[in-house]
């Protein structure tokens, strides 16, 4: 069952919930201090035994992680299934570990390799001088994704959902700030407003939305299945005429940019979800590229309902 932040109803942490956040907040504190005298490499290679160990004792993700990977690739056998898994938990946790080196403005950024084609998919687009809707997903080093655009000169903005500590939203920033990627926080006073001024002045506004969020959202198929995904994103580009494109990690430390049609949505019903619809498409062929990298145990499928949750095993 998804966690609820009884903030966001008007409500306060009660003390046991304040007592948790507490331990972990310092728990958190004491993990990156630790990690800062530990090079790179050391970090990503803690990280990774971080996964697997939290394969070995998190039971309910891992279950729902093989549900989501059955549905999704029905080809692969139970033992291909349990090998896949095994391997996003300690490919995810690498990735964390990549994460708190980018905390540290003194190591050098290792770059995704962004090809020609790539590159040109989206100078083309920024060309057209009405801004860009970035979609992409949390696939891989996605944190790393936005240091390199900013590193390759891109203007890029992202929409990031605020830490559910409010105390640990300087870790956020120091995260992407540091590298330079702008963020606008959606739960924010005047998110909306910011969000369009980025695309009238011609910016690129990043937003992974692969998962299931807290906001308005409209069923469309994603990985075979239909699953609540965020509208905003094609709102906002038909709303602006922003071009809009979908970009992700790929293999080999790669980062591949595909630009999605818009010019044939005007005057056709439903074009909001035709073009999420459209998102979805792109951002699956990446994930199914790449599988291993992506994060299986979000309960991505599952609905409510009057006697619990169900998910789409």
């Amino acid at each position: 069952m998804r966690s609820v932040d009884v903030r966001e109803r008007g409500g306060a942490w009660g003390p046991a919930q304040s007592l948790k956040n507490d331990l972990l907040y310092a728990a958190v504190r004491v993990a990156l201090g630790a990690c800062r005298l530990l090079p790179a490499p050391a970090l990503r290679r803690l990280g990774r035994v971080v996964g697997r160990v939290a394969h070995a004792l998190l039971g309910g993700a891992r279950r729902t992680a093989l549900a989501n990977v059955a549905g999704a690739m029905p080809q692969l056998g139970a033992r291909e299934r349990r090998a896949l898994v095994r391997r996003v938990f300690s490919n995810l946790g690498g990735h964390l570990g990549d994460a708190v080196g980018l905390l540290r403005r003194a190591t050098p950024l290792e770059p995704l390799t962004l090809g020609e084609a790539d590159r040109a998919v989206l100078a083309a687009a920024i060309g057209e001088g009405r801004g860009v809707v970035f979609a992409s997903a949390h696939l891989g080093a996605w944190e790393r994704l936005g240091a390199t655009l900013v590193a390759e000169g891109v203007p890029l903005t992202t929409v990031a959902r605020e830490a559910y500590d409010p105390r640990l939203g300087d870790v956020y920033e120091r995260l992407r700030g540091g590298r330079g990627v702008r963020a606008i926080y959606r739960g924010r006073p005047g998110a909306g407003t910011r969000m369009v001024r980025v695309l009238r002045e011609g910016g690129v506004l990043g937003v992974l939305m692969d998962l299931r969020s807290r906001v308005p959202s409209i069923d469309v198929p994603f990985l075979g299945h239909p699953a609540p995904t965020a509208v905003g994103p094609a709102r906002l580009a038909l709303r602006t005429g922003a071009a809009v494109v979908v970009g992700a990690c790929a293999p080999d430390e790669r980062a591949r940019i595909v630009r999605v049609p818009t010019a044939d949505l005007a005057g056709i019903p439903d074009r909001e979800r035709v073009l999420t619809a459209r998102i979805n498409e792109a951002l699956c062929r990446f994930i199914l590229a790449m599988p291993e990298g992506w994060v299986w145990m979000h309960d991505r499928y599952v609905v409510a309902n009057r006697k619990g949750n169900r998910s789409i095993s």
